[in-house]
């Protein structure tokens, strides 16, 4: 017990000892070495800097993706030239002159001069008729000619001393007159048995051959037809009348003829002829050009494609007809800003022309860059990465098919 009691004192002093050895270290001042570095704080501070930097930057970087990226089209300039204003429609052919070579006088053909389908002019010999009989004619006119000139002549002797009528003197000089006129009669019949060209033009399949008896009552030997120039032939809707009265007889009008798959380059010729009146039932009214053919490239009924130019549109903007979209308020295209976004400018378009270019009436100005492909994914205010328009490049199905509905 005694025992127990001391052990309980010496743990109870050492514990008091304990405390107070802490005690006074707790009293006792930090030495110097403890204390934080000015470098700690820099580093402190640097680091810091550095992850509200990596935090912005990342931020910025969101906010980037989130912006739609320029959208890829093909952009074009509004062009400014004059154009024609026109009508297209379908055609045909005519020959410019057409003649039925007719045997004026009886014979048989002793010679045939020409080649079936050649080209002749006027004045070539084609069929010469066997001029016998009628040099005989001629000859026994003139023989009958001289001997009355020769009656007249002693006549007027006599009738100058009074010693004759004046009634025969007059019947003289009226078998004179007769017999002039026979023998004229009789050249013109010799001069019909050699049948000539009356017109340049190409000679068809001829009818008769050489031994043929022929005259005036038997069919015609051939057929000529002038084909330089030719008449092209179309019609004019009664719904267009109007437009074409507005310009008919103006400077500009002028009929421009080319073939259907496009062989030969436009031939452009002078209105001839517009009719009076509208065909009963087709509502149209006939209309014919005079166009040029020096090489025989068109040729008689033979189907055309004709563009009835009306007047010149001076200065009109232009723009490929695949710039031209429709939508529920018309038709409208994408104009182009200084900073590559788009505006949605609504445009009257009128005519197509050549190079696939659509007129534009109203909605856009020189030297502006218009959207030509690529418009279903715009709309107003997106910035595009804007390309070249390269003429008869394939476009989207889409697009084209929305283009051609604008027209």
């Amino acid at each position: 017990m005694k025992l127990n009691t001391e052990t309980s004192d010496v743990q109870t002093l050492h514990r008091d000892a304990v405390q107070r050895s802490t005690s006074a270290q707790m009293k006792r001042p930090r030495p110097a070495s403890h204390r934080i570095p000015k470098w700690a704080y820099l580093l402190f501070i640097i680091l810091a800097g550095f992850v509200t930097y990596r935090i912005l930057q990342h931020r910025a970087g969101e906010l980037k993706a989130a912006q739609p990226a320029a959208r890829p089209a093909s952009v074009a300039k509004v062009i400014t030239k004059d154009v024609p204003v026109y009508l297209d429609e379908i055609g045909t052919c005519a020959a410019y002159e057409t003649v039925l070579v007719q045997a004026q006088v009886s014979g048989v053909i002793i010679t045939r001069n020409f080649q079936d389908g050649s080209d002749v002019k006027k004045g070539d010999l084609l069929f010469t008729i066997d001029p016998r009989p009628y040099q005989a004619a001629l000859d026994q006119a003139k023989a009958q000619a001289a001997l009355d000139q020769a009656t007249l002549k002693r006549q007027e002797d006599l009738s100058a001393r009074k010693v004759i009528s004046p009634q025969d003197y007059d019947t003289a000089e009226a078998n004179a007159q007769k017999s002039q006129a026979a023998t004229e009669a009789a050249q013109v019949n010799l001069d019909w048995c050699y049948i000539k060209s009356p017109i340049n033009g190409r000679v068809g399949l001829r009818n008769v051959d050489v031994g043929n008896l022929v005259g005036p009552s038997t069919p015609p030997l051939v057929t000529i037809l002038g084909l330089d120039p030719i008449y092209t032939d179309f019609t004019v809707g009664e719904n267009d009348l109007p437009l074409v009265r507005k310009y008919l007889g103006g400077p500009n009008i002028k009929v421009q003829t080319y073939l259907q798959d496009g062989s030969i380059t436009p031939r452009t010729g002078d209105l001839y002829f517009i009719d009076n009146a509208v065909q009963p039932g087709s509502g149209t009214v006939k209309a014919r050009g005079v166009t040029p053919n020096p090489d025989r490239a068109l040729w008689p009924s033979e189907f055309v494609r004709v563009r009835f130019i009306l007047d010149i549109l001076k200065d009109a903007n232009l723009v490929p007809s695949q710039a031209v979209q429709v939508s529920q308020s018309g038709p409208f295209v994408f104009v182009v800003k200084s900073d590559n976004t788009v505006d949605l400018r609504p445009v009257k378009p009128g005519q197509r022309q050549e190079g696939d270019l659509t007129v534009i009436e109203s909605g856009v100005k020189p030297d502006e860059t218009v959207v030509v492909t690529g418009q279903l994914a715009l709309s107003p205010g997106v910035k595009i990465a804007p390309q070249p328009y390269a003429a008869g490049s394939p476009g989207n199905s889409e697009q084209s098919a929305t283009s051609k509905s604008a027209m």
